[in-house]
């Protein structure tokens, strides 16, 4: 969200994040931000106050109790799902002109939407105009069906009309990733050069001056899981695979349409989230996708870096806002 934020023309001073991994990431992608690792109940003083400068508080708060994969947890008992409460105690010391907040579509979903009726009012209780959209990043230039609600909250009565839909055509897998390096599964040098020039619009803007590229870290995988791969074809899943070799699930009936899944690469992607655990692959290798295809599919610019090791990074990948998205978010609040 920060990136974004910057593209649309926000200054952002000041962070929160509890992953050490994520928090290390942050700084060295934006070294001119003050970020405070821990927790934010911990949080008790911010930087002060600009003078006479409009100010906005934004971010998105634990999402994974209100998403629908999560039935397990998808509750009030979950505390990670009363979070909210300290973003809007952290966001009330500051009592910015704006609030933006960010989470999973089913924010809006869990306990008959909950959750989301209580944020909005304590936003309005608070003396803030609310609006809420839920948006699919595919429409704003992400090459990816990506749906987030966001919650807009203005101090001096604005509503929110947009932000408008790209009027451009759709980005694809196959448009996003093809310059990238040819990868195996277990790849491990971080490093290498593009594979070849870059070949429209999208990637010549991630790409910028840029001769290599990052993050290029594949999973390493045990030969049968390699062996699955092979039988999946664009567009499929685990149903694909041959029964003799899934026999080591007790139940493949409880398998989500999302494992082992092929991406297409004439279409956008589906979600990237726990691309690794998923078991996601790459259109015609393999393989499951690097670091940094994952990467390009949320829209992130080659010149971003990410901390930590293979693991942590893909989580960074799968829980980020897609920047082309918080940029078009940004824009439409700089635009009110």
């Amino acid at each position: 969200m920060t990136l974004g934020a910057q593209q649309a023309g926000i200054e952002v001073l000041y962070a929160v994040e509890y992953c050490r991994f994520a928090a290390a990431t942050y700084r060295l992608n934006f070294p001119n931000t003050e970020v405070y690792t821990g927790d934010i109940r911990d949080v008790c003083a911010l930087p002060k106050k600009p003078r006479k400068a409009r100010t906005i508080v934004f971010g998105g708060p634990p999402c994974q109790g209100f998403s629908s994969s999560n039935q397990r947890t998808r509750n009030m008992m979950n505390p990670n799902n009363w979070m909210y409460l300290e973003f809007l105690r952290v966001a009330q010391i500051w009592d910015p002109d704006w609030i933006v907040i960010e989470n999973v579509k089913g924010i809006g979903e869990t306990m008959k939407g909950f959750f989301l009726a209580e944020i909005i009012t304590a936003l309005e209780l608070r003396g803030y105009t609310t609006t809420t959209k839920t948006l699919n990043a595919i429409n704003y230039g992400v090459p990816q069906r990506r749906e987030r609600t966001f919650i807009f909250a203005s101090k001096s009565g604005k509503k929110i009309s947009g932000p408008h839909k790209d009027s451009g055509s759709i980005v694809t897998v196959g448009d996003a990733i093809n310059d990238l390096p040819d990868l195996k599964a277990g790849a491990s040098v971080n490093e290498l050069p593009h594979r070849k020039e870059a070949t429209n619009g999208f990637v010549n803007a991630l790409r910028g001056n840029l001769n290599s590229v990052t993050g290029n870290l594949v999973t390493r995988n045990a030969p049968y899981i390699i062996a699955r791969y092979q039988h999946v074809p664009q567009g499929g899943n685990w149903k694909d695979i041959p029964i003799e070799l899934m026999r080591n699930y007790r139940d493949t009936s409880k398998c989500h349409t999302g494992i082992y899944r092929r991406l297409t690469e004439s279409e956008p992607s589906i979600v990237i989230g726990n691309f690794r655990k998923n078991m996601l692959i790459h259109p015609n290798q393999n393989r499951g996708l690097s670091v940094r295809e994952a990467a390009r599919i949320q829209s992130v610019p080659d010149d971003f870096r990410f901390c930590g090791s293979i693991g942590f990074q893909q989580q960074q990948v799968g829980n980020m806002v897609p920047p082309l998205l918080a940029r078009s978010v940004f824009m439409e609040v700089m635009r009110a």
